[in-house]
């Protein structure tokens, strides 16, 4: 029997995946797994259940024009009650996890190692009691051992495996930094509840423009594990920008990736005047219209929100405009939203 992914993005950020059996419809599955999406008739007729598919192959059922017209089909939309998935999906599904009765997961998970990087980065590696299916490029939030408290961060390695890792930026006195500085051993408990966010890697159509800042690099490198299992077609273009050339943790991770899925090109920047370097500065010193491949690409953006600000005001000053651009800020704070 086949069974399939079927990711549901709900607007409030959290994501649930769902497993479709053969010929299973997805509100069918989801209402097994005790997921509750909006419906009110079954039969393709009210539309209550309309949702909006990014990624996979279906096919639709029965429908009525009063519930989605075709034009509303041809561009992707789809009714959940009549959808049955022929692939792995992605379903952004326009309602709350907390209106269709579901939350993040809780996974407890266990300390396998803290690499420091850097002065400025640990890399978290922990092995999960189960896999968790996020979308390369989401978050969990992680439990800090001994502290009552957690902290937010994106994953950095590839989705759906046992052993996940984390790249977090060492901020003095905070409460994971402390807790990985001084304290962290093998064996220590926590819980990795998720995935959530709404910065993941969508189906690559385009040529790809990505953009890291510092340990923004975390959901990239989730990302350029996906691409060398699935491979693109499409150019991808990544920025590396950070302060000083220790700050460029996991470059050979990056490097090798790249070279494993051929048609990624990879460009460092430090912004620390003291370090000689090819590219110094900021992104937008280098960003030029040519990058945006005059509007035909998607860009990526994962760094503090300065950077994410920055970058939005020069598209407007090269007078180009990327077809679709995703973004996370992330703060240098104690804030427990912010992934990192």
């Amino acid at each position: 029997m086949t069974t399939y992914n079927v990711a549901l993005n709900f607007e409030d950020g959290v994501t649930r995946v769902i497993q479709c059996e053969d010929d299973e419809k997805v509100t069918d599955a989801a209402f097994r797994q005790k997921i509750n999406l909006p419906m009110d008739c079954r039969d393709g007729v009210c539309g209550t259940c309309k949702c909006f598919v990014e990624k996979g192959e279906y096919e639709l059922e029965f429908y009525m024009d009063e519930s989605m017209s075709d034009k509303e089909a041809e561009q992707g939309f789809a009714l959940a009650c009549q959808m049955i998935p022929e692939s792995d999906c992605i379903v952004r599904i326009p309602a709350s996890s907390a209106i269709c009765k579901t939350a993040p997961e809780a996974v407890e998970a266990k300390v396998q190692g803290v690499d420091r990087l850097s002065e400025t980065s640990f890399g978290l590696r922990v092995k999960l009691a189960k896999p968790i299916n996020f979308l390369p490029g989401q978050y969990v939030n992680l439990t800090v051992p001994g502290a009552g408290k957690h902290r937010s961060y994106s994953f950095s390695s590839a989705p759906g495996a046992q052993e996940a890792s984390f790249l977090i930026r060492n901020l003095p006195g905070g409460v994971m930094s402390t807790y990985l500085g001084e304290r962290a051993q093998p064996g220590d408990a926590l819980t990795a509840t998720g995935p959530m966010g709404a910065f993941y890697l969508r189906p690559i159509e385009r040529p790809q423009l990505w953009l890291a800042g510092g340990t923004g690099l975390a959901p990239f490198l989730s990302m350029l594990e996906q691409v060398a299992v699935q491979g693109a077609d499409q150019p991808i273009v990544l920025y590396y920008a950070v302060t000083r050339a220790a700050d460029l943790v996991e470059l050979g991770r990056v490097t090798a990736l790249a070279e494993k899925i051929e048609n990624v090109s990879v460009i460092t920047i430090l912004a620390a005047a003291e370090d000689d370097h090819a590219r110094k500065g900021f992104v937008t010193d280098h960003l030029t219209a040519e990058d945006l491949n005059a509007g035909d690409c998607d860009v990526y953006l994962c760094g503090p929100p300065p950077m994410v600000d920055a970058v939005r005001a020069h598209f407007g000053k090269i007078g180009v405009e990327p077809a679709n651009f995703y973004f996370e800020k992330f703060n240098p704070t104690e804030a427990e939203v912010a992934a990192a």
